[in-house]
């Protein structure tokens, strides 16, 4: 697999799969898009419906360069939540990449960034006492996550025309199934297909303004027990 670094139109860096033709970030900026869609629309959003909570459950699908969680990572500081992050991914980029991303802007994060890559894969890790990781090398396809256990998942696959495979509907019902009640799935992509699939498992929808250079993304709620 033949990947590169580019820099993207805020400064920060992402990757691209020359194979695939895609990027792993938005070009008009990784670290607009990766803060905007998963951790304001995604994360923030079920700590504002849910403050009591004492433990947040994430699934990330598709670690990537790690920025996700880094980010996630970074706002446990902020949180009086522990937050226990699981994260899929089939092809781990290798050091010689990640270490030279540059998503951390001091020595704390940047030894933060390095944590969360060499951190032992399959099992979970504590980074802090609010942050544990677990990342699985292994795809969504082969793996069932196991049911009504996260309470935000961070749908990051590639765009639906270069990886079809991770939109299709028995994809989705997975990860509706790992949702708990109230839990809410997040991904850039606003496509009419994926918000019919999410209708279709009796996920509620909301078509919500997209990071800059996007118009549009997709936040969806699985209904509570105590929905009408």
């Amino acid at each position: 697999m033949s990947i590169e670094i580019i820099t993207t139109a805020d400064g920060s860096h992402s990757l691209r799969n020359s194979e695939l033709n895609e990027t792993y970030h938005s070009v008009h900026g990784a670290l607009q898009e990766s803060k905007h869609v998963f951790i304001k629309m995604g994360l923030d959003h079920f700590l504002e419906q849910h403050p009591d909570v004492s433990e947040v459950n994430v699934l990330e699908i598709g670690f990537g360069t790690g920025l996700n969680a880094f980010l996630t990572w970074q706002r446990s500081f902020e949180t009086s939540q522990r937050i226990n992050y699981t994260s899929l991914e089939t092809f781990p980029i290798p050091e010689e990449l990640w270490s030279k991303l540059n998503y951390a802007p001091d020595d704390r994060a940047k030894a933060g960034f390095v944590a969360l890559h060499r951190a032992e894969w399959n099992t979970f890790v504590e980074l802090t006492p609010k942050f544990y990781l677990r990342k699985i090398e292994q795809s969504l396809e082969d793996l069932t996550p196991p049911v009504e256990s996260f309470d935000v998942v961070y749908f990051d696959a590639f765009a639906p025309n270069k990886q079809p495979e991770m939109w299709t509907q028995e994809i989705l019902s997975k990860v509706s199934a790992s949702l708990k009640r109230g839990g809410i799935f997040v991904t850039y992509c606003a496509k009419g297909q994926l918000k019919r699939d999410l209708k279709a498992l009796n996920l509620e929808i909301s078509t919500l303004s997209g990071p800059p250079g996007k118009k549009e993304m997709v936040r969806a709620r699985k209904c509570s027990v105590f929905d009408k």
